[in-house]
């Protein structure tokens, strides 16, 4: 269908100057709407895959692969366990935790916090916490000399006025084995350090503790509240986990990284397919563009059209001409959109935070949106999907006019010029 003939008589139609200049308008009008929809859709996938990959590199940082609990309370025979999950194969680190909650009391700024008892000595088999403690080690925690000691988030220090050094209160409710509330547990703690993971949910609510000390302020003894296990690939770590399920029995469970934050991914990757159907609209206002465009071509053209169908061109020859001319047009809007959505995703986060100092406005806010700046990931499958469906879109969209064209008859067409 597509013959050189038909290409030549295409790129002259485009080439040369029109009598109407409103139609030349459009057709430029048409490639900037397709590059702009195109660019646009490259920009916001590429957010929405850097959100999701910066975000998943901050749980993984801060927490474990997977975490393994007993059901129905602590877990006591720990050792045992580890033992057993270490000789699974895949299975690169074991190490117990402590998880539990209070409230952080300084100068009577009170902020609730959650506690994380971890082996400081071990930690980095399970965990990257000790990237984000610049001149710091988990080591400290393990002082014996004073009360005990903790790090804690970036976030929660500024809410609670504290700096390094000084000392904070831990307030934990107690109940009786009878389920009356005993006065409440003040346990003073030495703040050794300050972490800023980049997460808000991170940064403003944790507080590492030493094991050790962990399980004397909570009364675990030599209970734990259950293992955290690294793998050998993060990404494989929800096929692991229920392989780890089935290893330990009924008794246990177990839960993967992605499980922590489910609502949140699943809610990113809805949003990423909503936002691609909306911003498709801007393509589809374009290719209305490539239609009104190419109308005006086949009306100015009537009489050359006519001229070629007495030559012996045909239909389909008619046909293919605005086709081809209809997908130049598209194939040029895709590759401005992919030029500028590459640009656009390379400098978003740099465009963002001037805009931020231009109009005073905060466009992320970390206790929202997990992190306080704009991540962007390029992923190859998307700028195909964007090039894929404009070049549909744009195709379709020159399928009337060229339809028009290849059904003017020569005879009529030339006695009206």
């Amino acid at each position: 269908m597509y013959q050189p003939l038909s290409l030549f008589i295409a790129l002259r139609y485009l080439r040369t100057k029109r009598r109407n200049r409103f139609a030349t308008f459009i057709s430029y009008a048409s490639v900037f709407g397709i590059g702009l929809g195109a660019a646009v859709l490259i920009i916001v996938l590429s957010v929405m895959n850097g959100f999701e990959r910066e975000v998943s590199r901050h749980i993984l940082d801060m927490t474990a692969h997977a975490s393994v609990f007993k059901l129905g309370g602590s877990l006591e025979q720990w050792r045992q366990v580890a033992d057993k999950l270490r000789a699974t194969p895949q299975v690169t680190g074991v190490e117990p935790f402590i998880r539990g909650s209070g409230m952080l009391n300084y100068r009577g700024q009170v902020r609730g916090v959650v506690v994380y008892g971890v082996p400081a000595a071990s930690e980095a088999n399970v965990s990257n916490l000790h990237q984000y403690l610049p001149g710091r080690s988990l080591a400290k925690l393990s002082s014996t000399a004073g009360p005990p000691r903790t790090f804690i988030g970036k976030t929660l220090a500024s809410n609670l006025g504290v700096h390094e050094g000084e000392i904070v209160t831990l307030i934990l409710p107690r109940w009786s084995d009878h389920g009356s509330m005993l006065l409440p547990l003040y346990q003073p703690l030495m703040v050794t350090g300050v972490f800023s993971a980049g997460m808000h949910e991170f940064d403003s609510t944790f507080a590492i503790l030493d094991l050790e000390q962990a399980a004397k302020i909570y009364g675990f003894k030599d209970a734990v509240t259950g293992l955290r296990v690294r793998f050998n690939d993060s990404q494989q770590a929800p096929q692991l986990a229920q392989h780890l399920q089935q290893v330990l029995g009924a008794s246990y469970a177990t839960l993967d990284w992605t499980q922590y934050h489910q609502n949140f991914f699943v809610a990113l990757k809805s949003q990423k397919r909503i936002l691609f159907m909306i911003l498709s609209l801007i393509i589809a206002v374009a290719a209305f563009n490539i239609i009104a465009s190419m109308i005006m071509v086949v009306k100015e053209k009537t009489g050359d059209i006519a001229i070629l169908r007495t030559l012996g061109y045909g239909r389909r020859n008619v046909l293919a001409v605005f086709v081809t001319q209809g997908v130049i047009i598209a194939a040029s809007g895709i590759a401005l959109g992919i030029g500028g959505g590459l640009l656009g995703a390379r400098y978003a986060d740099p465009l963002m935070h001037w805009l931020e100092q231009l109009f005073g406005v905060q466009f992320i806010k970390p206790d929202v949106y997990y992190i306080s700046y704009l991540p962007t990931q390029v992923a190859f499958s998307d700028v195909a999907m964007v090039s894929a469906v404009t070049f549909f879109i744009g195709v379709l969209a020159t399928l009337y006019p060229a339809w028009r064209a290849a059904q003017i008859a020569p005879g009529e067409a030339l006695r009206a010029e």
